[in-house]
């Protein structure tokens, strides 16, 4: 039983892809999954071989530049992957942020986040799909958010999109049981990122701290989540021991959705 447990979400011999993966949230699921004994692919906007460089030292970590919201360059770099080895899971990780209510919302605004954080996830899985039920299928794991199912304010389009991610979680699951492809999505509440304090430093200079500990204020547990705490989940249910689960949506909150005042 002991051995049993210490092999638990292992995943030597598997090979993921993982969009965003350069950053935030993304980069903790890649360095989760290396330290797991996959191999990994990280497709993302800017340059991450660097990245690349520094989650290996030992593991095996590949680098794909590429616009996910760009259809022709997302498929070309799926096809050079799928060159080279059988792609056994998806991570869609790459996203965008937005503030703002549908009055402020200008309409480019509003497609920008609709091209990044749901055409971008659906040319990734849309790429990846066909390849998987060739090889007996995989695993999709999507990144929503508690934005898809709990009213925020100025957060718009935001939502829109996150909403539009479990939306189609759930489609491909049911789509593909057939051709056991396993598809989940996660929601986080506010996670501390690069980007969080990129935000405070932007719209609250001097005010960070302050700020910072009211946002963390507002998770019932009283403060942000760690990405690697995101990362635990994502390995769980892209592993085999989550063979059982699929079409499910699991938040992952600090209490947010269930327990607010």
């Amino acid at each position: 039983m002991r051995q049993q447990t210490a092999a638990c979400f292992r995943m030597e011999g598997k090979v993921a892809v993982v969009t965003g993966g350069a950053s935030g949230i993304g980069r903790a699921i890649v360095e989760r999954f290396a330290a797991s004994g996959a191999r990994v692919h990280i497709i993302d906007l800017t340059q991450a071989e660097s990245v690349a460089r520094e989650i290996g030292n030992g593991a095996d970590v590949q680098v794909q530049q590429c616009d996910v919201s760009d259809k022709a360059q997302v498929q070309n770099a799926f096809n050079d992957i799928f060159r080279a080895e059988h792609v056994n899971i998806l991570v869609n990780c790459a996203g965008i942020a937005h503030v703002g209510n549908l009055e402020s919302t200008t309409e480019i605004e509003f497609d920008k986040v609709f091209r990044v954080n749901v055409k971008g996830m659906y040319n990734c899985m849309h790429a990846c799909i066909g390849h998987m039920k060739t090889n007996g299928g995989g695993v999709i794991l999507n990144m929503a958010s508690v934005a898809a199912s709990s009213g925020l304010a100025d957060r718009f389009a935001y939502s829109m999109s996150k909403g539009a991610v479990v939306s189609m979680s759930y489609s491909v699951a049911k789509d593909y049981l057939a051709y056991k492809i396993r598809c989940n999505c996660i929601s986080p509440a506010r996670v501390h990122t690069p980007f969080v304090d990129g935000f405070l430093a932007k719209n609250y200079p001097g005010r960070e701290k302050e700020v910072f500990d009211q946002l963390s204020g507002k998770q019932p547990v009283g403060r942000m989540g760690d990405p690697g705490e995101i990362a635990a989940l994502v390995l769980f249910l892209c592993s085999d021991e989550a063979s059982f689960i699929t079409g499910v949506d699991y938040p992952i909150d600090g209490g947010f959705l269930n327990l607010r005042d």
